[in-house]
Parts: C-alpha cells; sequence; structure tokens
C-alpha cells in the first residue's frame, strides 16, 4: 500500500521539522520571559520542560494513554473475531500486527497510539464493538492502522505534548508577573523600555499557547483526512468505514473519562453532543466535521 509508507516518510520528516521548531520556540520564549523577570532560572526551566517531555512522550505517551483510560489487553482467544480483522488488516498493509486493547467504556471509538508500528497499540471501546458490524469494524481498524503506517501517532503525540509545555510556561510567567515578579532593572535601562518588554511578554504568554494549540489542531484534522483515504483503500470498501463513522457520530453515549490532551487520537470526538458547524468553531475543533469525512469517503473510487 504506497500511499501509506509515502507519507510515513513525510510524517517523520515533518515530525523531527516540528520537534525542533517547537523546542526552539519554546526556548525562544522561556529567554523573553527570564528576560523580563530578570531570572535564568525561568530559561533553564523551559529548556528542561521542554526536553523532559519531548523524550517522555516518545517512550511513555502509549502507557498514559491506555492508563488514562483503563485500557485491557486483548489475546486472541478472548476475541478471535477482533483479533483476526487486525491480524489480516496487517497482512494486507504490511504492517507488524500491534498490541490490541479494549476500552471499557460504551461510546463507539476507537483510537491508536505507540511512537512506532514496532511498537503500536490499536485500542477500541466495548461499544464499538457492540455497535458495529464487521465491514464497519474492518473500515474503523483500517483507519487507525492507517495511523500507525503513516507514523501519525508520534507527531501528535510530540505536538500534544510540546503544545501543552508552550501553555504551562506561559502560565508559570503570567503567574510570576501577577505576583510582582524581580523584573529587569538597570541604571541606564529605559523605564518605558522594561516596561513595553512586560507588555509584549504578556501578549507572548497569551498568544503562544494559542498559537501553538492551532498547529496541534490543524494537524490533527489533516491527519483525520489521510487516515480515512488511506483506511479506504486498505479494505478497498469506502463504504464501511462511512457506515461506520455514522453510527459512532450519531451515538449520544458520553464517555465516562477523557481530556483534552489526548481526544485528538480518537476516530471521532469524545466530546459527544459538544461539536459545533460554525467556523470560529471549527477552528479549534481536534475532528474535521463528520459529514465531510463521510462524503469524501462515499466520492471515492478504489
Amino acid at each position: 500500500m504506497a500511499s501509506i509508507y509515502t507519507q510515513a516518510d513525510s510524517n517523520t520528516r515533518k515530525t523531527w521539522f516540528l520537534l525542533t521548531g517547537f523546542l526552539v520556540f519554546i526556548i525562544a520564549l522561556g529567554w523573553l520571559f527570564s528576560y523580563i523577570e530578570n531570572s535564568s532560572a525561568i530559561l533553564y526551566f523551559a529548556v528542561i520542560l521542554s526536553v523532559c517531555m519531548s523524550f517522555g512522550s516518545y517512550w511513555y505517551s502509549d502507557k498514559i494513554v491506555l492508563g488514562m483510560y483503563h485500557a485491557v489487553p486483548v489475546e486472541h482467544n478472548q476475541n478471535p473475531e477482533l483479533y483476526h480483522v487486525v491480524e489480516n488488516l496487517c497482512i494486507t498493509a504490511g504492517l507488524p500486527l500491534p498490541r490490541i486493547y479494549i476500552i471499557p467504556e460504551m461510546q463507539p471509538n476507537a483510537f491508536a497510539t505507540g511512537r512506532d508500528a514496532k511498537h503500536a497499540v490499536v485500542a477500541v471501546t466495548q461499544g464499538l464493538l457492540n455497535r458495529l458490524d464487521k465491514t464497519e469494524l474492518q473500515g474503523v481498524l483500517a483507519h487507525e492502522l492507517s495511523h500507525i503506517g503513516n507514523k501519525d501517532m508520534l507527531l501528535s503525540t510530540i505536538v500534544a505534548v510540546l503544545a501543552g509545555t508552550v501553555a504551562m510556561l506561559a502560565n508559570v510567567f503570567l503567574r510570576v508577573s501577577f505576583w510582582g515578579g524581580n523584573r529587569r532593572r538597570s541604571d541606564n535601562e529605559n523605564g518605558n523600555l522594561g516596561a513595553i518588554m512586560a507588555v509584549v511578554g504578556i501578549i507572548a504568554a497569551i498568544l503562544a499557547p494559542i498559537a501553538a494549540a492551532l498547529v496541534q489542531l490543524a494537524i490533527s484534522r489533516k491527519r483525520e483526512f489521510l487516515a480515512d483515504a488511506d483506511g479506504a483503500l486498505l479494505t478497498r470498501y469506502p463504504e464501511g468505514l462511512a457506515s461506520a463513522l455514522e453510527k459512532i457520530s450519531s451515538d449520544p453515549t458520553p464517555m465516562r473519562i477523557t481530556n483534552d490532551a489526548s481526544s485528538s487520537l480518537f476516530i471521532d470526538s469524545p466530546y459527544k453532543g459538544q461539536q459545533k458547524t460554525h467556523w470560529f468553531a471549527k477552528l479549534f475543533s481536534t475532528h474535521p466535521p463528520i459529514e465531510e469525512r463521510i462524503k469524501i469517503l462515499r466520492d471515492m473510487e478504489v
């Protein structure tokens, strides 16, 4: 399946480009905040935090997410039908068999995670297994395996973690500023310049997390369209995934456990009933509109 591996090479380059760019951005923010507050500790904190969270997300992101949702591993004898569907799709896609987990939630949903294809995980909710027929289940699992083939999981996880780091650093600066930090002063420094730099710092602290979040969300939406297309090519039956997306999106069952950091991993937003159609709301949405995804799938010729 050539489209998966072409996109995988592109995503590898994009991952390292974004990782480098985010680290430079975080360090630059740390320098600005440390300059304004006249405290090198802020810069050291920014560098250490960004490096630790980047490597932590690379090595432990799958364990963190699986633990968050109380996912349990599935062996062949426990659910042979699910196991065989994943196994057959992996053979077709030329991918190693990922670990398979079931999330004890009744909302139909699924996600893939892991740092690479050899350490990948596919997790489905119990509600998904209850609601979908075999062709629909194949469509969803092909979508998730396409995320693995395209190395989307690592890309999205790193971007999510670094976006959170930007927000954390900005929050630290705003708190220090609010409580009257030790702003830079010297005999030859203009007081007006100090005030301007303080304002610039506050504006940066407010806008930087928004910009980082918009980058994260734009990547999340794009990767869903790509995984839909590659998943449909893998099964050679786009209608299976289109029908599954209809059932998933129309099911009103809430997810008992979820959060903003991991919601973009799922095939559809776990925040049922909270998706809006206004253009401004779409800008901050983790997933593209389900109607657009279904239309594209049904217009495909495979």
